[in-house]
């Protein structure tokens, strides 16, 4: 088989694949805190008969930006943004550590506090449980502090947000978009990350910079195909040949 069928079906492959990458940025434009992802290709001669002058793209998996959101006043006071370097800790369902950007926090009925997806928040002595209050509020620190019912002003001091710092090659993201630690299961807190109440970090993937992208990849994935079906004929052509003579 022409080496060709190998090369164009190696590069249909690739942008089908990041078609549909790209279509899971674009829906999460609106997600607060979400990172973009992309995929990484090498160019890799193709080995076998006949000069090296053939090379086709091999997949080497799925990167993300750590380039910042922007930051969008809510005014609440659970909604938090990392301003800066920094990451929220939570615990997903399987209880093993995992980080995030997206600071839409919530209290649950019995008092847990939660992300928008209902994952527990970590704080510096595991998950943050709540008592009854009347009002909270969380520092630039990620301490937390409450009024208790039935106080006037008084405000009682009930946990701190596990907030971490890695370096970027330090996180990967999960299948449930969520990053983890490349190396050992939980990373160390910092205390120098700081925090914005009353604000959200959008999503830092640029629609339109994305929809530019599908497009142009459709395009790719057409030519594609049409080189192997262009492929196929001549094979076809030159079978009937053979019979013919």
């Amino acid at each position: 088989m022409d080496k060709v069928l190998y090369i164009s079906s190696a590069g249909a492959n690739l942008a089908m694949r990041a078609q549909q990458v790209h279509a899971n940025n674009l829906a999460n434009s609106s997600t607060p805190g979400f990172r973009r992802d992309f995929v990484s290709s090498l160019a890799v001669e193709l080995q076998g008969d006949g000069l090296g002058s053939r090379v086709m793209p091999v997949a080497r998996g799925l990167g993300s930006s750590f380039d910042a959101g922007i930051m969008e006043t809510t005014g609440r006071n659970l909604d938090v943004a990392i301003n800066g370097d920094g990451w929220l800790s939570v615990e997903t369902a399987a209880g093993t550590e995992a980080y995030t950007r997206s600071g839409q926090l919530q209290v649950t009925p019995d008092g847990q506090l939660v992300i928008a997806g209902g994952l527990s928040v970590l704080g510096e002595a595991g998950a943050i449980q709540l008592p009854e209050f009347q009002s909270i509020d969380i520092g630039i620190d990620g301490t937390i502090t409450i009024i208790p019912p039935g106080e006037a002003n008084e405000r009682v001091e009930v946990g701190r947000l596990k907030l971490v710092n890695p370096e970027p090659g330090e996180l990967q993201k999960s299948a449930d978009g969520l990053f983890v630690a490349t190396v050992g299961d939980e990373l160390d807190a910092d205390p120098d990350v700081r925090l914005r109440t009353g604000y959200l970090e959008s999503s830092n993937v640029n629609a339109l910079n994305e929809m530019v992208s599908f497009l142009s990849l459709s395009r790719q994935f057409e030519a594609q195909m049409k080189i192997m079906k262009a492929a196929g004929d001549m094979a076809s052509s030159g079978d009937r040949l053979v019979r013919d003579q």
